[in-house]
């Protein structure tokens, strides 16, 4: 008996390799942090993003590494907003979970979900970038595609 194995996909080729590398470029300039490590984060926030586009009304969230590759990408609002129109047919809004009166799911519960989500796209999420790492001070706690409203 032969086991099929899974087709593995390049989250890279969401999007063309000119921009990849501006994305990183400036995650790189911004976070000031080695290329290698800017290129795991922007492949992975791609990845991620086409999970939240295959998964709408998912509570699905990034961990604080790759919430740092979906800021740089809205940073680029047009070749954001065709991204979102392409892998999900609508605009995947950033929507930080700090609604007064709104209870949200565990960072940890939304984050191993969006992990399954890119999985079973065909994506190998780099789980040394998943980790629950430790606070910051901005919104990468607990950010998600908004078209879940965490009722």
């Amino acid at each position: 008996m032969t086991t099929a194995t899974p087709v593995r996909v390049d989250a890279r080729g969401l999007v063309p390799e000119e921009l990849f590398g501006r994305l990183v470029a400036r995650i790189v300039k911004d976070e000031k942090i080695e290329k290698p490590l800017a290129e795991r984060i922007m492949t992975d926030a791609l990845g991620f993003l086409a999970a939240c586009g295959a998964n709408p009304g998912a509570p699905l969230g990034p961990s604080e590494l790759v919430d740092i590759g979906w800021h740089t990408f809205i940073l680029y609002t047009q070749e954001y907003a065709a991204f979102c129109q392409r892998v999900a047919g609508r605009f995947i809004h950033h929507a930080p979970a700090d609604e007064p009166g709104v209870t949200y799911e565990p960072k940890r519960d939304t984050r191993l979900r969006a992990i399954d989500a890119m999985v079973a796209l065909g994506y190998e999420p780099d789980r040394a970038l998943w980790g629950h790492g430790a606070k910051c001070s901005q919104c990468h706690n607990g950010c998600s595609d908004s078209n879940y409203t965490g009722q």
